[in-house]
């Protein structure tokens, strides 16, 4: 566990505390830790969910989109694409 000496502003202060009341916390430091992840649960990327990791990786046997040998057989397989909309 990593220690920090923070300065933090009293509304900051205040929210811990409430925070910590909230959720019957031992201390400040258990009601940071809360923030911090439902900080990441909602505002971070969601890590990729199974189903998209294995529909990305079945896309890579499929002829028409891959695997490419440089960056001038992928232009021109989408240069090769029809417009949206025609």
């Amino acid at each position: 566990m990593i220690q920090a000496r923070l300065t933090i502003s009293d509304r900051a202060n205040h929210v811990l505390n409430i925070v910590k009341a909230k959720y019957n916390l031992k201390d400040k430091s258990a009601a940071l830790d809360k923030l911090v992840a439902e900080y990441e649960e909602k505002i971070l990327e969601p890590p990729f969910k199974p189903e998209f990791i294995k529909a990305v990786l079945e896309t890579e046997k499929e002829p028409l989109i891959g695997p490419f040998k440089n960056m001038g057989e992928f232009e021109a397989y989408l240069d090769s694409l029809p417009e949206e909309g025609e």
